[in-house]
């Protein structure tokens, strides 16, 4: 079976956000153990975390989102008003409104271009990303409260202050690669495979080889008609 036809099980256990290992790709150890962003870690790279089912074996995320998770609703804001008002990272975030909130393709992009778009300049470390990510409204109430309760997280490492040395920004560039096995959209879940490239750039014009990372991503609405929200996102 291939890795999107893995059964779906619990992030919320596993919420430890990896993005840092997988974001600019370098070649040292130090640079592997960054920062932490919005995506938990698919096996294989240390913990567990939760997996589109396959067609044929239904799960419990296939269902519709609960009455108190109501996809259309926007997550309250996440950080102090210090953190949301010191500024936009080089070249600007999506937000909700940009795209079209009934097409999941574009949900899915707004929300991995956002969770993987940093700037050293304007961000004290990778998770707040992920924050300014829940911020913005692309996710469902839970996952947007689990990101921004992350932030007694690891300090942002030796690879954040790389970067932040050369005052570097992230550029993000999104393939789709969908894998054959991955279930049919339903009136109120999807799944959405992509190949997720953040590139850091620094000011004073280094810059660093990219590892691309496979990000999967999950999203829910209330009902057929309504906008979607992302519900999870894991990475390997």
């Amino acid at each position: 079976m291939t890795a999107l036809g893995r059964r779906a099980g619990t992030a919320a256990a596993v919420l430890t956000l990896t993005l840092a290992a997988t974001l600019a790709g370098c070649g040292s150890e130090d640079e592997g153990a960054a920062a932490t962003g919005g995506a938990t870690r698919r096996p294989g790279a240390g913990t567990s975390a939760s997996h589109p089912p396959s067609a044929a074996e239904p799960s419990a995320s296939s269902a519709p989102p609960a009455a108190d998770d109501d996809p259309s609703q926007s997550p309250s804001p996440s950080g102090s008003a210090e953190k949301r008002t010191r500024g936009t990272p080089k070249g600007g975030v999506p937000k909700p409104g940009d795209v079209d909130g009934r097409n999941p393709d574009e949900v899915a992009e707004g929300t991995l271009t956002a969770m993987w778009t940093h700037d050293t300049a304007v961000d004290d470390g990778p998770g707040d990303a992920a924050r300014r990510t829940a911020d913005a409204g692309w996710l469902t109430r839970s996952y947007a409260r689990q990101l921004a309760d992350r932030r007694g997280g690891p300090a942002p490492g030796a690879q954040w202050q790389r970067w932040a040395d050369h005052r570097a920004y992230t550029t993000v560039a999104l393939d789709r690669t969908e894998d054959a096995a991955k279930p049919e959209d339903t009136g109120t879940v999807a799944w959405r495979q992509l190949t997720v490239t953040a590139t850091p750039h620094g000011r004073d014009g280094w810059t660093r080889e990219p590892a691309p990372v496979v990000a999967y991503v999950h999203l829910v609405r209330k009902s057929a008609g309504a906008e979607w929200r992302v519900a999870d996102v894991t990475v390997r």
